[in-house]
Protein backbone atom coordinates (compact mmCIF):
# COMPACT_ATOMS: atom_id res chain seq x y z
CA UNK A 1 0.00 0.00 0.00
CA UNK A 2 1.60 3.11 -1.31
CA UNK A 3 1.95 5.67 1.70
CA UNK A 4 -0.62 8.75 2.01
CA UNK A 5 2.71 11.16 2.11
CA UNK A 6 1.21 14.06 2.60
CA UNK A 7 -0.72 13.68 5.08
CA UNK A 8 2.10 12.27 7.23
CA UNK A 9 4.31 15.61 6.33
CA UNK A 10 1.42 17.23 8.01
CA UNK A 11 2.35 15.53 10.70
CA UNK A 12 5.40 17.13 10.98
CA UNK A 13 5.44 21.19 12.01
CA UNK A 14 8.73 21.67 11.53
CA UNK A 15 8.50 21.18 7.77
CA UNK A 16 5.35 23.94 7.52
CA UNK A 17 8.62 26.57 7.56
CA UNK A 18 10.28 28.07 4.80
CA UNK A 19 13.80 28.40 4.95
CA UNK A 20 15.84 30.89 2.66
CA UNK A 21 12.65 32.01 1.36
CA UNK A 22 12.22 28.36 -0.08
CA UNK A 23 10.26 25.28 1.39
CA UNK A 24 11.89 23.44 4.41
CA UNK A 25 13.54 20.16 1.81
CA UNK A 26 14.48 17.93 4.54
CA UNK A 27 17.11 15.47 3.63
CA UNK A 28 19.66 14.65 6.41
CA UNK A 29 17.97 12.21 8.48
CA UNK A 30 20.79 9.53 8.66
CA UNK A 31 22.01 12.49 11.33
CA UNK A 32 18.42 12.98 12.93
CA UNK A 33 15.28 13.09 11.92
CA UNK A 34 11.93 15.15 12.54
CA UNK A 35 9.25 14.03 14.81
CA UNK A 36 5.79 14.27 14.69
CA UNK A 37 3.28 15.94 16.30
CA UNK A 38 2.05 13.50 18.47
CA UNK A 39 5.31 12.95 20.03
CA UNK A 40 5.71 16.63 21.22
CA UNK A 41 2.66 16.65 22.32
CA UNK A 42 3.24 13.75 24.29
CA UNK A 43 6.31 15.25 25.86
CA UNK A 44 4.14 18.67 26.95
CA UNK A 45 1.21 16.16 28.49
CA UNK A 46 4.18 14.75 30.85
CA UNK A 47 5.23 17.87 31.62
CA UNK A 48 2.54 18.99 32.38
CA UNK A 49 0.42 16.18 34.33
CA UNK A 50 2.81 13.36 34.97
CA UNK A 51 6.45 14.49 36.37
CA UNK A 52 7.61 12.72 38.92
CA UNK A 53 11.04 10.83 39.85
CA UNK A 54 9.93 7.16 38.98
CA UNK A 55 10.32 4.18 41.47
CA UNK A 56 9.77 3.85 45.13
CA UNK A 57 7.41 7.13 44.93
CA UNK A 58 4.51 6.24 46.89
CA UNK A 59 2.23 9.37 45.41
CA UNK A 60 0.34 9.57 42.48
CA UNK A 61 2.20 11.43 40.22
CA UNK A 62 5.68 8.88 40.48
CA UNK A 63 3.27 6.16 40.40
CA UNK A 64 1.92 7.96 36.64
CA UNK A 65 5.54 8.86 35.82
CA UNK A 66 7.00 4.92 36.90
CA UNK A 67 4.10 3.23 34.76
CA UNK A 68 4.88 5.46 31.58
CA UNK A 69 8.29 4.77 32.02
CA UNK A 70 8.53 1.03 32.25
CA UNK A 71 5.50 0.92 29.97
CA UNK A 72 8.06 2.44 27.32
CA UNK A 73 10.75 -0.28 28.29
CA UNK A 74 7.70 -2.78 27.35
CA UNK A 75 6.85 -0.76 23.94
CA UNK A 76 10.42 -1.26 22.99
CA UNK A 77 10.82 -4.83 23.97
CA UNK A 78 8.03 -5.35 21.48
CA UNK A 79 9.44 -2.93 18.73
CA UNK A 80 12.65 -4.91 18.52
CA UNK A 81 11.14 -8.46 18.90
CA UNK A 82 13.08 -8.67 22.31
CA UNK A 83 11.89 -12.04 24.62
CA UNK A 84 11.46 -9.74 27.44
CA UNK A 85 11.35 -6.10 28.71
CA UNK A 86 14.07 -7.07 30.93
CA UNK A 87 16.33 -7.33 28.65
CA UNK A 88 16.16 -3.40 27.32
CA UNK A 89 17.96 -0.76 28.85
CA UNK A 90 17.38 2.77 28.22
CA UNK A 91 21.08 4.74 27.61
CA UNK A 92 21.20 8.21 25.85
CA UNK A 93 21.93 6.79 22.51
CA UNK A 94 23.80 4.25 20.73
CA UNK A 95 27.27 5.75 21.23
CA UNK A 96 26.30 5.51 24.77
CA UNK A 97 25.19 1.91 24.73
CA UNK A 98 28.09 0.95 22.58
CA UNK A 99 30.58 2.28 25.39
CA UNK A 100 28.45 0.25 27.91
CA UNK A 101 29.15 -2.37 26.41
CA UNK A 102 32.63 -2.13 25.84
CA UNK A 103 33.17 -1.31 29.43
CA UNK A 104 30.74 -3.46 31.12
CA UNK A 105 30.99 -6.53 29.57
CA UNK A 106 34.51 -5.58 27.82
CA UNK A 107 36.71 -5.46 30.55
CA UNK A 108 35.53 -8.86 32.13
CA UNK A 109 35.38 -11.15 28.46
CA UNK A 110 38.27 -9.58 26.51
CA UNK A 111 42.30 -9.87 27.52
CA UNK A 112 45.55 -9.86 26.27
CA UNK A 113 45.86 -11.14 22.82
CA UNK A 114 41.93 -11.85 22.11
CA UNK A 115 40.66 -9.69 19.13
CA UNK A 116 37.97 -7.52 18.08
CA UNK A 117 36.56 -7.48 14.19
CA UNK A 118 35.10 -4.48 13.53
CA UNK A 119 34.60 -3.52 9.71
CA UNK A 120 35.56 -0.25 7.46
CA UNK A 121 31.77 0.56 7.45
CA UNK A 122 31.97 1.20 10.87
CA UNK A 123 30.69 4.86 12.55
CA UNK A 124 33.31 6.04 14.85
CA UNK A 125 31.06 5.27 17.37
CA UNK A 126 31.74 2.00 16.78
CA UNK A 127 35.21 1.79 16.59
CA UNK A 128 36.41 4.28 18.88
CA UNK A 129 35.29 2.26 21.98
CA UNK A 130 36.59 -0.73 20.85
CA UNK A 131 40.15 0.93 20.36
CA UNK A 132 39.88 2.13 24.01
CA UNK A 133 39.10 -1.41 25.14
CA UNK A 134 41.66 -2.92 23.45
CA UNK A 135 44.54 -0.40 24.35
CA UNK A 136 43.70 -1.00 28.24
CA UNK A 137 43.77 -4.78 28.01
CA UNK A 138 45.98 -5.59 25.28
CA UNK A 139 43.78 -7.05 22.81
CA UNK A 140 43.82 -6.49 18.56
CA UNK A 141 41.82 -4.71 16.41
CA UNK A 142 41.03 -6.22 12.90
CA UNK A 143 38.65 -5.08 10.31
CA UNK A 144 36.50 -6.69 7.43
CA UNK A 145 37.03 -4.49 3.98
CA UNK A 146 34.59 -3.87 1.55
CA UNK A 147 34.29 -4.56 -2.43
CA UNK A 148 34.31 -1.65 -5.07
CA UNK A 149 30.17 -1.54 -4.15
CA UNK A 150 30.69 -1.30 -0.76
CA UNK A 151 29.51 -4.57 -0.18
CA UNK A 152 31.24 -6.39 3.23
CA UNK A 153 33.32 -9.06 1.75
CA UNK A 154 31.88 -11.87 3.69
CA UNK A 155 34.53 -14.50 2.45
CA UNK A 156 37.22 -12.07 4.21
CA UNK A 157 35.06 -11.84 7.59
CA UNK A 158 34.94 -15.79 7.67
CA UNK A 159 38.94 -15.50 7.05
CA UNK A 160 39.57 -13.36 9.92
CA UNK A 161 37.60 -14.96 12.44
CA UNK A 162 39.33 -17.04 14.25
CA UNK A 163 39.59 -18.37 17.82
CA UNK A 164 41.15 -15.62 19.41
CA UNK A 165 38.01 -13.66 18.30
CA UNK A 166 35.94 -12.71 21.37
CA UNK A 167 33.73 -9.93 19.89
CA UNK A 168 32.55 -9.24 16.51
CA UNK A 169 30.92 -5.66 16.36
CA UNK A 170 28.86 -4.26 13.15
CA UNK A 171 26.62 -1.22 11.67
CA UNK A 172 23.17 -3.28 10.54
CA UNK A 173 22.76 -0.08 7.72
CA UNK A 174 26.03 2.05 7.12
CA UNK A 175 25.31 5.76 7.54
CA UNK A 176 27.68 6.83 5.17
CA UNK A 177 26.58 4.91 2.09
CA UNK A 178 23.37 2.80 3.04
CA UNK A 179 25.04 -0.83 2.64
CA UNK A 180 22.22 -3.09 4.20
CA UNK A 181 24.52 -5.86 6.12
CA UNK A 182 23.16 -9.36 5.82
CA UNK A 183 22.91 -9.71 9.76
CA UNK A 184 22.03 -13.44 10.19
CA UNK A 185 24.37 -14.85 7.73
CA UNK A 186 27.66 -12.61 9.67
CA UNK A 187 26.19 -13.45 12.98
CA UNK A 188 26.11 -16.62 12.22
CA UNK A 189 29.67 -16.75 10.93
CA UNK A 190 30.59 -15.60 14.46
CA UNK A 191 29.45 -18.01 16.49
CA UNK A 192 30.76 -20.74 14.41
CA UNK A 193 34.35 -19.43 16.51
CA UNK A 194 32.47 -18.85 19.87
CA UNK A 195 32.71 -14.59 19.26
CA UNK A 196 29.85 -12.59 21.00
CA UNK A 197 28.09 -10.25 18.39
CA UNK A 198 26.75 -6.63 18.78
CA UNK A 199 25.18 -4.56 16.06
CA UNK A 200 24.65 -1.38 15.74
CA UNK A 201 21.17 -0.40 14.96
CA UNK A 202 21.15 3.45 14.39
CA UNK A 203 20.63 3.23 10.74
CA UNK A 204 18.37 0.08 10.85
CA UNK A 205 15.84 0.48 13.39
CA UNK A 206 14.02 3.50 11.92
CA UNK A 207 13.45 2.13 8.38
CA UNK A 208 13.44 -1.74 8.50
CA UNK A 209 11.62 -4.82 10.34
CA UNK A 210 13.54 -5.95 13.53
CA UNK A 211 13.63 -8.82 15.54
CA UNK A 212 16.93 -9.19 17.31
CA UNK A 213 15.40 -12.71 18.10
CA UNK A 214 15.87 -13.77 14.95
CA UNK A 215 19.03 -12.21 13.65
CA UNK A 216 20.74 -14.03 16.58
CA UNK A 217 22.98 -11.38 17.82
CA UNK A 218 23.75 -10.62 21.36
CA UNK A 219 23.83 -6.85 21.60
CA UNK A 220 21.58 -4.50 19.30
CA UNK A 221 22.13 -0.74 20.17
CA UNK A 222 20.02 2.26 18.68
CA UNK A 223 18.98 5.91 18.96
CA UNK A 224 15.66 7.63 19.36
CA UNK A 225 16.48 10.89 17.70
CA UNK A 226 16.53 9.24 14.39
CA UNK A 227 13.44 7.51 14.28
CA UNK A 228 11.01 10.41 15.20
CA UNK A 229 12.03 10.24 18.92
CA UNK A 230 13.78 12.84 21.08
CA UNK A 231 17.48 13.37 21.65
CA UNK A 232 19.13 11.89 24.24
CA UNK A 233 17.51 8.53 24.45
CA UNK A 234 17.80 5.15 23.04
CA UNK A 235 18.37 1.72 23.70
CA UNK A 236 20.59 -1.10 24.05
CA UNK A 237 19.01 -4.54 24.36
CA UNK A 238 21.09 -7.81 25.28
CA UNK A 239 20.44 -11.48 26.21
CA UNK A 240 19.47 -11.27 29.54
CA UNK A 241 22.40 -14.03 30.79
CA UNK A 242 24.74 -11.86 29.36
CA UNK A 243 23.72 -8.99 30.79
CA UNK A 244 23.13 -10.74 34.41
CA UNK A 245 26.93 -11.54 34.07
CA UNK A 246 27.90 -7.95 33.74
CA UNK A 247 29.14 -5.40 36.13
CA UNK A 248 27.73 -1.87 36.81
CA UNK A 249 28.41 0.51 34.00
CA UNK A 250 27.97 3.69 36.59
CA UNK A 251 27.57 3.55 40.33
CA UNK A 252 24.95 5.93 42.28
CA UNK A 253 21.29 5.79 43.22
CA UNK A 254 18.44 3.47 41.69
CA UNK A 255 21.22 0.82 40.47
CA UNK A 256 21.51 -0.80 44.00
CA UNK A 257 19.94 -3.24 46.06
CA UNK A 258 22.01 -2.47 49.40
CA UNK A 259 24.69 -0.03 50.24
CA UNK A 260 26.79 0.03 52.90
CA UNK A 261 29.99 1.74 53.93
CA UNK A 262 32.48 -0.85 52.69
CA UNK A 263 30.41 -2.28 49.89
CA UNK A 264 27.45 -2.31 47.88
CA UNK A 265 25.15 -5.13 46.06
CA UNK A 266 23.22 -4.19 42.87
CA UNK A 267 19.63 -5.18 41.46
CA UNK A 268 19.49 -6.97 38.41
CA UNK A 269 19.45 -5.55 35.07
CA UNK A 270 18.29 -3.38 33.71
CA UNK A 271 18.18 -1.34 36.81
CA UNK A 272 21.83 -2.49 37.39
CA UNK A 273 22.83 0.08 34.41
CA UNK A 274 20.46 2.59 34.68
CA UNK A 275 22.02 4.75 37.44
CA UNK A 276 20.70 8.17 38.86
CA UNK A 277 17.58 9.73 37.97
CA UNK A 278 16.86 8.49 34.21
CA UNK A 279 15.32 10.26 31.48
CA UNK A 280 11.83 9.61 32.13
CA UNK A 281 10.16 12.64 29.73
CA UNK A 282 12.12 11.20 26.77
CA UNK A 283 11.58 7.60 26.93
CA UNK A 284 8.04 8.35 27.54
CA UNK A 285 8.53 10.98 24.02
CA UNK A 286 10.70 7.44 22.37
CA UNK A 287 7.33 4.99 23.05
CA UNK A 288 5.14 7.05 21.26
CA UNK A 289 7.58 7.36 18.23
CA UNK A 290 7.64 3.57 18.04
CA UNK A 291 4.11 3.91 18.36
CA UNK A 292 3.76 6.18 15.35
CA UNK A 293 6.14 4.02 12.92
CA UNK A 294 4.44 0.88 13.90
CA UNK A 295 0.94 2.55 12.92
CA UNK A 296 2.46 3.41 9.44
CA UNK A 297 3.77 -0.10 8.84
CA UNK A 298 8.05 -0.40 9.06
CA UNK A 299 7.81 -2.70 6.16
CA UNK A 300 5.62 0.47 4.15
CA UNK A 301 8.58 2.60 5.60
CA UNK A 302 11.58 0.66 4.03
CA UNK A 303 9.58 0.17 0.69
CA UNK A 304 8.76 3.80 0.37
CA UNK A 305 12.73 4.85 0.68
CA UNK A 306 13.81 2.21 -1.82
CA UNK A 307 11.35 3.73 -4.18
CA UNK A 308 12.65 7.35 -3.39
CA UNK A 309 16.41 6.45 -4.14
CA UNK A 310 15.54 4.42 -6.95
CA UNK A 311 14.16 7.70 -8.29
CA UNK A 312 16.91 9.57 -6.87
CA UNK A 313 19.12 7.30 -8.81
CA UNK A 314 17.62 7.78 -12.32
CA UNK A 315 16.97 11.33 -11.93
CA UNK A 316 20.73 11.71 -11.34
CA UNK A 317 22.28 10.37 -13.99
CA UNK A 318 21.40 13.18 -15.86
CA UNK A 319 23.38 14.90 -13.62
CA UNK A 320 27.16 15.90 -15.30
CA UNK A 321 29.86 14.96 -12.18
CA UNK A 322 27.27 13.19 -10.43
CA UNK A 323 28.88 10.35 -8.34
CA UNK A 324 26.97 7.96 -5.96
CA UNK A 325 28.40 5.69 -3.54
CA UNK A 326 27.36 2.24 -2.43
CA UNK A 327 26.22 -0.55 -3.84
CA UNK A 328 23.31 -1.06 -6.58
CA UNK A 329 21.32 -2.99 -4.17
CA UNK A 330 20.89 -4.10 -0.56
CA UNK A 331 21.02 -0.41 -0.04
CA UNK A 332 18.51 1.76 2.84
CA UNK A 333 17.72 5.16 1.51
CA UNK A 334 21.30 7.00 2.28
CA UNK A 335 22.56 8.86 -1.18
CA UNK A 336 26.28 9.63 -0.33
CA UNK A 337 27.64 11.56 -3.58
CA UNK A 338 30.13 13.94 -4.80
CA UNK A 339 29.77 16.11 -7.63
CA UNK A 340 32.76 16.88 -10.23
CA UNK A 341 35.80 18.18 -8.16
CA UNK A 342 32.88 20.37 -6.12
CA UNK A 343 33.88 20.31 -2.19
CA UNK A 344 30.58 19.13 -0.41
CA UNK A 345 30.46 22.07 1.96
CA UNK A 346 30.27 23.98 -1.10
CA UNK A 347 27.40 21.82 -2.25
CA UNK A 348 25.64 21.35 0.62
CA UNK A 349 25.61 25.37 1.45
CA UNK A 350 24.56 25.96 -1.95
CA UNK A 351 21.40 23.70 -1.60
CA UNK A 352 20.93 25.34 1.81
CA UNK A 353 20.66 28.61 0.40
CA UNK A 354 17.48 26.94 -1.41
CA UNK A 355 16.00 25.66 1.98
CA UNK A 356 17.73 22.17 1.23
CA UNK A 357 18.76 20.66 4.10
CA UNK A 358 21.85 17.93 3.15
CA UNK A 359 24.67 17.08 4.79
CA UNK A 360 28.44 17.32 4.02
CA UNK A 361 31.39 15.88 5.48
CA UNK A 362 33.05 12.76 6.70
CA UNK A 363 29.39 11.45 8.79
CA UNK A 364 31.84 10.44 11.45
CA UNK A 365 33.28 7.73 9.04
CA UNK A 366 37.28 8.84 8.20
CA UNK A 367 38.09 4.89 7.71
CA UNK A 368 35.38 4.70 5.11
CA UNK A 369 35.91 7.54 3.23
CA UNK A 370 40.08 6.69 3.15
CA UNK A 371 38.65 3.38 1.69
CA UNK A 372 36.76 4.83 -0.86
CA UNK A 373 38.99 7.02 -1.75
CA UNK A 374 37.51 10.61 -0.73
CA UNK A 375 37.94 13.31 1.92
CA UNK A 376 34.30 13.50 2.33
CA UNK A 377 30.65 12.98 0.69
CA UNK A 378 27.49 14.63 0.23
CA UNK A 379 24.57 13.08 1.95
CA UNK A 380 20.93 13.19 1.20
CA UNK A 381 18.86 10.82 3.54
CA UNK A 382 15.53 10.21 3.07
CA UNK A 383 12.97 8.94 5.71
CA UNK A 384 9.06 8.35 5.78
CA UNK A 385 7.67 12.31 4.78
CA UNK A 386 10.17 12.56 2.09
CA UNK A 387 8.49 12.32 -1.30
CA UNK A 388 9.63 12.73 -5.15
CA UNK A 389 8.75 16.57 -4.59
CA UNK A 390 11.83 16.46 -2.65
CA UNK A 391 13.90 14.52 -4.59
CA UNK A 392 13.08 16.39 -7.76
CA UNK A 393 14.01 19.82 -5.38
CA UNK A 394 17.46 17.78 -4.82
CA UNK A 395 17.87 17.17 -8.43
CA UNK A 396 17.02 20.68 -9.21
CA UNK A 397 19.18 22.36 -6.72
CA UNK A 398 22.09 20.13 -8.30
CA UNK A 399 21.59 21.72 -11.22
CA UNK A 400 22.24 24.87 -9.67
CA UNK A 401 24.95 24.29 -7.76
CA UNK A 402 27.00 23.27 -11.37
CA UNK A 403 25.71 26.58 -12.85
CA UNK A 404 26.99 28.81 -9.84
CA UNK A 405 30.37 27.26 -10.21
CA UNK A 406 30.19 27.26 -14.28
Amino acid sequence: MVLDVGAIKRDFPILEQEVNGHRLVYLDNAASSQRPRVVIEALKRYYERDHANVHRGIHELSTRATRAYEGAREKAARFIGAAAASEVVFVRGTTEGINLVATAWGYDNVGEGDEILLTVLEHHSNIVPWQLLAQRVGARLKYVDIDEQGRLRIEQLQELLTERTRLLAFTHVSNGIGTINPVEEIVTAAKRVGARVLVDGAQAAPHLPLDVQALGCDFYVFSGHKMCGPTGIGVLWGRRELLEAMAPYQGGGEMIELVELERATYKPPPQRFEAGTPNIADAVGLAVAMDYLERIGRERIQAHEHDLLAYALERTREIPGFRAFGPESDHAGVLSFELGDLHPHDVAQILNDRGIAVRAGHHCNQPLMRRLGVMATTRASFYVYNDRDDVDALCEGLRGVIDFFS
